[in-house]
């Protein structure tokens, strides 16, 4: 009965609070490693808005700077990270009994606006953290064109 109320309120919090209590370090196995279902695949990020911009900061623990890309296709910044594990890796010491740290790729996707350019985004990768710098521009207002019919007569 006590167990069952654990494990109900660690699943209330949405992170395996007792893990390391009650769970043995069972992990399913995926690809030959042992795997944590909770850990995320999405890149948490902060939004600072300023005067003339909006500055990204985008955690990526464990990405080196050449596995990340950035991409501006139809108003949308997109930036995604690959990660590889390296299955061939033995440790003289022991195995792993439990992995929590994420391999494999994501991606997320901002809308910037159609105004923004690939030359006005800046972009740094220093500690793990994305940094991108992003201007505001005003949408250019749409030109109605009249198009009228001509009338004979």
């Amino acid at each position: 009965m006590l167990m069952s109320n654990l494990n109900a309120l660690s699943n209330f919090f949405g992170e395996s609070l007792f893990d390391d209590l009650f769970d043995g370090f069972e992990r399913p196995v995926r690809n030959g490693a042992r795997y944590n279902a909770s850990v995320p695949a999405v890149m948490r990020t902060d939004v600072k808005e300023s005067e003339t911009g909006y500055e990204l900061d985008i955690d990526l623990p464990g990405y080196k700077k050449e596995n990340v890309k950035a991409e501006l296709k139809d108003g949308y910044l997109k930036i995604s990270a690959e990660s590889r594990q390296d299955s061939d890796e033995k440790d003289e010491n022991g195995k792993y009994i439990r992995r929590e740290r994420y391999y494999g790729t994501c991606s997320r996707s901002f809308y910037v606006g159609e105004e923004v350019t690939q030359e006005d985004i800046r972009a740094r990768f220093e500690d793990g953290i994305l940094k991108v710098c992003v201007p505001k521009k005003e949408a250019k207002p749409a030109v109605e064109e009249s198009r009228y019919i001509a009338i004979e007569g």
